[in-house]
């Protein structure tokens, strides 16, 4: 399975095109994931104008709001051609995808954040709804991991419920700081923060015997 993961385009898709025609330039992409801030605090009805351009790869979209969208944003995911996984459980091609949008607290206090709390308990009982059975587990958050790929200049800005989840996930899709694109494993989880899509970065991720990353900037 090949992944195209985009975040944070805040509302500038200019960029989305040729993201989309260098990802269609290595092979079939079988799924989308947009891991929030499709907009800049609305409007909502902005995803629709995304999802057209994510159009051309003709694949599923799985997507999250960030917390720089509003949570009626909701809605009008519900509404649209994407999966709102935000809460939900999803499966694709034997892949099992587990959602959580919005972000914990940041000094900004934007439009979608959650309590440590509130994180905590959405992430146990997205895990409690897993098959035991299952293959591969990727969890799609707006908000990285406390202490992995969340460097600012004033320290890490992730999420403590949401480190939580490594060791008991296989693969962590985030964005939210836009500065600290990259990849890391531990734990046996692999973390990737696919970078800001208004500046054109992106990841490529392929998921088959093993989990392997290309970043799709241009």
């Amino acid at each position: 399975m090949r992944l195209l993961a985009i975040s944070d385009p805040h509302g500038d898709y200019t960029q989305i095109p040729a993201l989309v025609r260098e990802a269609e330039g290595t092979g079939k992409i079988d799924c989308v994931l947009i891991a929030g801030d499709i907009t800049n605090f609305g409007p909502d009805e902005l995803a629709y104008e995304l999802l057209g351009l994510l159009e051309p790869l003709d694949c599923p979209v799985l997507a999250i709001p960030g917390n720089c969208d509003n949570r009626s944003i909701l809605a009008t995911l519900d509404e649209s051609r994407a999966i709102n996984m935000d809460g939900a459980v999803h499966t694709v091609r034997g892949v099992t995808f587990i959602g959580i949008g919005g972000s914990n607290p940041t000094p900004f206090d934007t439009a979608f954040e959650r309590s440590e709390d509130e994180l905590g308990a959405m992430l146990d009982d997205l895990l409690s709804r897993i098959d035991p059975g299952r293959g591969w587990v990727v969890l799609l958050s707006h908000a990285p991991p406390k202490n992995t790929l969340d460097r600012i200049p004033g320290g890490n800005a992730g999420s403590e419920a949401l480190a939580r989840a490594i060791g008991k996930v296989d693969l962590v899709v985030c964005g939210h700081i836009h500065e600290d694109q990259g990849e890391i494993a531990e734990r046996g989880t692999q973390i990737v923060n696919v970078g800001q899509s208004s500046q054109g970065k992106s990841a490529i991720i392929t998921i088959d015997e093993e989990i392997s990353v290309q970043f799709n900037n241009v």
